[in-house]
């Protein structure tokens, strides 16, 4: 990439500069673990690495789809439906979060103009600021991730 912001911007979806990136996240999370709700804590592991991929998926193809409706009820459809993971629902959640994590940096790299305006989206709802959100949320949720793998044990990776 010749433009320096652009390649920032894609380096900032999958950051591992100012916190964990989403690789050192998941990896080595023990199964037994993935639907323990530690004392304290509103989520499990599973559930935030699903809220991860729905939510970046739902950014995606707002940026992507033309026709992109907002039908998702916040916050309830931002969460997974399945109460409980086991290994393959783990691994595919992991799978495609990072393929769209890989569609998303073509935006990046792709959309002519970062300060247009998404087709589906408000005038200040441009495709910097989609990049932007996701990176900001992504992070926050990471650092949930680490805190529950903490309060379990299973932190950090073996």
């Amino acid at each position: 990439m010749d433009d320096p912001l652009r390649a920032q911007l894609a380096r900032l979806l999958d950051w591992e500069e100012a916190h964990v990136g989403f690789e050192r996240a998941v990896e080595g999370v023990p199964a037994d673990t993935y639907n323990v709700r530690p004392a304290g804590f509103e989520h499990t592991a599973w559930e935030l690495l699903e809220h991860l991929r729905i939510a970046q998926a739902d950014i995606l193809d707002f940026c992507v789809n033309a026709s992109y409706q907002h039908l998702l009820a916040w916050p309830e459809d931002y969460w997974p439906k399945t109460p409980a993971a086991d290994e393959a629902a783990w691994n595919a959640s992991i799978a495609a979060f990072k393929q769209d994590r890989a569609a998303m940096k073509r935006v990046v790299r792709d959309t002519q103009d970062l300060h247009a305006a998404v087709p589906a989206g408000k005038p200040s709802q441009t495709y910097l600021r989609a990049v932007l959100l996701l990176a900001d949320h992504n992070a926050y949720h990471l650092g949930q991730l680490v805190a529950v793998r903490r309060a379990l044990g299973a932190w950090p990776p073996k």
